[in-house]
């Protein structure tokens, strides 16, 4: 097992990490082809000669993959160069026909962005150096490791299928840092519908760059890269092996070399895989088959204009606007329908932090309880913002709305309809709620009596036998009223 440095001479260095997201882009076809690229077909179906890599077969660029590009670009505050190029990105993968990539190197599809992350609780500014266009290879299946027969199976369904690849700057330096900035990028291309970023399926995944150098030091130390990391508690376990594992090595006077590692979930280690590879290794010249891709001032102008507001955005709209904290505005703008939703219901109501509550609170809840999203919510943010004019109005009380809303989920109606054919309107009128007034006083003469002695808390729980005995419809205001008129 190696051999991994201590807290304290971890605390010696400063660790210098960039990171590298492979997103695949939500087109209905590959980058190059007509083929689907519908997840969990049988193997070796969504093929075509093109994908196949078969003699003779050209690729064509998808304008779709090409705008959903463009728009991961903006998203994350990138220039988009008015010309780029594909190239050929040659080495060996057993579940890649062509025997190359086709990829962008010196001349990628945009440059200069930028991601604003919090980490520890301070703001921080990463630089995203590049985004380019590439295709992805297939994919290998191996069987029968464990025992004598050792078989494995290539499948090319994925094959061709369209990728950005974000390359960050070096400028996260913890752990922490890195899963925010994963974060915060997998939120901007899933608000802007580049990606579905649906780790399972392998749609988001990200390699780490790691190297660490003493404080204080200007040159970067030697890095490794870990490979294929879908998740982000394997990216915060993989870089808090590497920094000990590769300070464990300067001071003991080793020497590291530049490599690819792969990260075990298993034994929360990284393995050597290869050593790493510069980019003269990949032998990169332009792509014959293809003309340069130009985006042009106009169809730049035209896809900008079909982006939705940004969570960066929408966060800061909902703080400044509509009054909320920070943590109420970061927790509805998680994701794109949540953010949409709860925009809809503030405005319709007027009143936007009693919206919010009920969307993060009673609506949450029975969405947590069904295991559905938001997006496929029986109740509508319409419906939810009249169940909330209804309590305002003073129709519904707010523990009666709390059961309205559960018969909504359920059953998909609305709250007046609910009301009307199960007679639940608020009791306001004060002759009715007179007489279940007279009852709760001569039912509990001790509590009266404490009242009248000047313990004037327990008309609390006189109040509750009121909405109790009324099943939750009596107007809790004017049953205060009513109760300490009796009591007086």
């Amino acid at each position: 097992m190696q051999e991994l440095a201590s807290p304290e001479l971890i605390a010696k260095y400063e660790p210098v990490i960039g990171l590298e997201v492979h997103c695949q882009l939500a087109t209905r076809t590959k980058i190059f082809c007509g083929c689907p690229t519908s997840f969990g077909a049988p193997p070796n179906t969504n093929v075509c000669p093109t994908c196949l890599a078969l003699p003779g077969a050209l690729p064509v660029l998808s304008r779709e993959a090409v705008e959903l590009a463009i728009k991961g670009s903006l998203a994350l505050n990138c220039a988009v160069n008015p010309v780029s190029q594909f190239a050929r990105k040659n080495y060996f993968y057993p579940d890649s026909p062509k025997g190359y990539q086709i990829s962008q190197y010196d001349k990628p599809l945009s440059e200069h962005g930028f991601v604003d992350i919090v980490a520890g609780g301070a703001p921080k500014r990463v630089g995203v150096t590049r985004i380019h266009m590439e295709d992805d290879a297939g994919k290998s299946q191996h069987d029968g490791f464990k025992d004598s027969s050792r078989f494995t199976y290539v499948d090319l369904n994925r094959s061709g299928t369209p990728l950005i690849e974000i390359v960050s700057e070096p400028d996260m330096r913890t752990s922490d840092e890195a899963v925010a900035y994963f974060a915060e990028v997998k939120q901007a291309l899933e608000f802007v519908g580049v990606s579905t970023c649906d780790m399972e399926k392998g749609h988001l995944r990200c390699d780490a760059n790691v190297s660490v150098r003493v404080k204080g030091a200007e040159k970067f130390g030697i890095r490794a890269e870990v490979k294929n990391l879908n998740s982000f508690r394997f990216l915060k376990l993989a870089i808090e092996y590497e920094i000990a594992r590769q300070v464990a090595i300067a001071e003991s006077g080793g020497r590291m070399f530049q490599e690819t590692r792969l990260f075990d979930p298993e034994t929360g280690q990284t393995v050597g895989m290869r050593s790493k590879e510069d980019a003269h290794d990949y032998r990169y010249f332009p792509e014959p088959d293809l003309v340069p891709l130009r985006v042009g001032e106009k169809w730049l102008a035209d896809v900008r204009s079909t982006m939705p507001e940004l969570p960066t955005v929408k966060r800061k709209r909902f703080i400044e606007v509509y009054g909320l904290s920070e943590y109420d505005a970061d927790v509805l703008t998680q994701s794109r329908p949540i953010g949409e939703y709860y925009d809809a219901v503030a405005i319709a109501t007027g009143d936007p932090k009693t919206s919010a509550n009920w969307v993060m609170g009673d609506l949450t809840a029975l969405l947590n309880t069904a295991g559905t999203e938001i997006g496929n919510s029986p109740v509508t943010a319409k419906s939810l913002a009249e169940l909330l004019g209804l309590i305002a109005s003073g129709e519904l009380s707010g523990k009666l709305a709390k059961d309205v809303l559960a018969k909504m989920f359920e059953s998909g109606d609305t709250a007046p309809a609910i009301m009307e054919r199960e007679g639940l309107r608020q009791i306001s009128d004060s002759g009715a709620l007179g007489a279940i007034v007279d009852e709760v006083v001569a039912a509990n003469p001790k509590q009266v009596e404490q009242y009248r002695s000047g313990k004037t808390a327990v008309i609390g729980f006189l109040v509750g036998q009121v909405m109790k005995q009324s099943r939750g419809q009596a107007n809790p205001a004017a049953v205060n009223e009513l109760l300490k008129a009796k009591l007086s």
